[in-house]
């Protein structure tokens, strides 16, 4: 019997134990039923209302400035989303193994500090005169450390994920302050130059890693065992350990490939801005935003690669637009929050009507 249908049994076996035993009188449809709309017809309309919103800032800002829907600028909200998408990437892998509890399930907030720290390790690199090969393998090495320590704070330390990788986010700070000085440090190597090029179809080539990193962890987490166990670690822990998948494993290496991305993000960022700047922490709120607006383009309101992908590239045309309307910035900071209420409620309201006895 192989592991998915071993886990499949397991499941099954798991949702019998919760079912009215014989004899027992089974309640009736109107007790079950949600009022209103059922919870499937709900999820549908709120996945359609992201949608909707979604075509409707293009809209709206097309109609406004009609250069907002030029291949340049098209390619410039990619490059401007690409830092922020690779870090909700990586978020989004600790929710689906960590589960919907963002305080003892799935969260990971040092993401924004790793981002700062990489970005910082980078520049500094670059200034005592190493190379692109040396720069990038210390930086992602940074990022890998950073996700270890994660991993190992929530799993074996068994601290709660928000305090653990709330304590991480600080260390990463006070480490980038270290390396900076909190000043501005310019970079400049081959490696840059090629990240801001224009690639293929008139894209820059940092939206196209953006899109090269969505591309291959939505095939992983859609057509890979690995990513049927990581959404059964997440979402039927109990189910899963009782088909002998390594709940810890998952978890752990959740954090692992979050940090990494995390030190991908570092470099992007030094490309985009030719340097790394203070402030990397600013980026937390808008992290958490993209990885929870990401549920409302999936079709079970759970997370998803391509859900994260579609929500960054919203939050930066979101953000382009207001530039080009020379609205200030700080109304996305707002719109952000807005968002990530709006998305939690109306997932914890599905989840409590998914258990209303």
């Amino acid at each position: 019997m192989s592991l998915e249908s071993s886990f499949e049994s397991s499941l099954a076996a798991f949702k019998a134990l919760h079912l009215p035993r014989a004899g027992r009188p089974a309640p009736p449809p109107e007790a079950v039923a949600a009022p209103g709309l059922s919870r499937g017809a709900l999820a549908g309309v709120l996945r359609f209302a992201g949608l909707l919103a979604l075509l409707a800032v293009v809209a709206f800002f097309a109609v406004r400035v009609p250069s907002f829907v030029t291949t340049g600028n098209i390619g410039l909200i990619l490059s401007q989303s690409a830092v922020l998408g690779i870090l909700g990437l990586g978020l989004t892998l600790v929710l689906i193994t960590g589960g919907s509890d963002v305080i003892r399930g799935g969260i990971d907030l040092s993401l924004a500090g790793t981002l700062g720290l990489a970005a910082a390790v980078f520049a500094t690199l670059n200034q005592a005169g190493y190379g692109d090969t040396a720069c990038v393998a210390a930086t992602l090495a940074t990022g890998l450390a950073v996700g270890a320590l994660n991993a190992l704070s929530v799993t074996w330390l068994r601290i709660l994920p928000l305090l653990a990788t709330l304590a991480v986010m600080n260390i990463c700070g006070g480490l980038e302050l270290v390396l900076t000085e909190n000043t501005t440090v310019p970079a400049g190597l081959p490696l840059i130059d090629a990240l801001n090029l224009v690639g293929p179809f008139d894209l820059p080539v940092i939206g196209l890693v953006l899109v090269a990193a969505w591309l291959i962890l939505a095939v992983t987490v859609r057509f890979t065992a690995v990513g049927l166990r990581a959404y059964a670690v997440g979402g039927h822990p109990e189910a899963a350990r009782a088909a002998g998948i390594d709940l810890t494993r998952y978890l752990a290496s959740s954090y692992l490939v979050a940090g990494l991305l995390g030190g991908v993000a570092g470099i992007l960022s030094v490309a985009f801005l030719n340097a790394a700047t203070s402030g990397s922490a600013e980026m937390l709120l808008p992290v958490i935003a993209t990885a929870f607006l990401g549920r409302m383009f999936s079709r079970r309101l759970v997370p998803t690669v391509t859900g994260t992908l579609l929500a960054a590239v919203f939050l930066g045309a979101l953000a382009n637009g207001f530039q080009l309307l020379h609205v200030s910035s700080y109304w996305v900071n707002g719109i952000e929050g807005a968002l990530i209420l709006a998305v939690v409620g109306a997932t914890s309201g599905l989840a409590g009507r998914g258990a209303r006895p």
